[in-house]
């Protein structure tokens, strides 16, 4: 009885060992690091803008899967195919400057912006949030200066 009971327990320590090796994780997901890039001026009907551009230092530490198209979730305007992950960039106050819901993938983390009037004064620091939908993470970034 006593020799049964052992070979039992020790099979269920065997197997419980043997299955918890078989899981792999996945390396945690980082905030995203922004830092600005620079800025243009353009014309837009009839007025100039001031475009501010940002890229995130640490996007390869991003999974691609995170920019994959998600039609499974809800449409970002007409976009149904718009990506798992959305970006949104905030002035250090909270107030939404941009958002983008259709990066393809996360080397496209060099391509944000926000756009203001040549005569407005840009907030002194931004920061992006970047939201996985399927997963209904957020992921909020540090504070980036709007100048050099």
């Amino acid at each position: 009885m006593f020799k049964i009971r052992f070979v039992v327990i020790f099979s269920l320590l065997v197997v419980t060992l043997l299955s918890a090796q078989a899981v792999v994780s996945a390396p945690p997901i980082p905030n995203p690091i922004v830092y600005f890039m620079g800025f243009e001026s353009f014309p837009q009907n009839g007025k100039t803008f001031i475009r501010y551009h940002y890229d995130v230092f640490n996007k390869d530490q991003f999974p691609a899967e995170m920019f994959a198209a998600a039609p499974n979730l809800p449409p970002c305007g007409a976009n149904t195919k718009s990506s798992r992950t959305w970006i949104d960039i905030f002035d250090a106050t909270g107030k939404r400057l941009n958002g983008f819901c259709a990066l393809g993938n996360p080397a496209d983390l060099n391509q944000l912006w926000f756009a203001l009037e040549d005569n407005v004064v840009p907030p002194s620091y931004i920061y992006i949030e970047m939201t996985d939908r399927q997963t209904n993470t957020k992921y909020k970034s540090n504070l980036a200066d709007t100048t050099n």
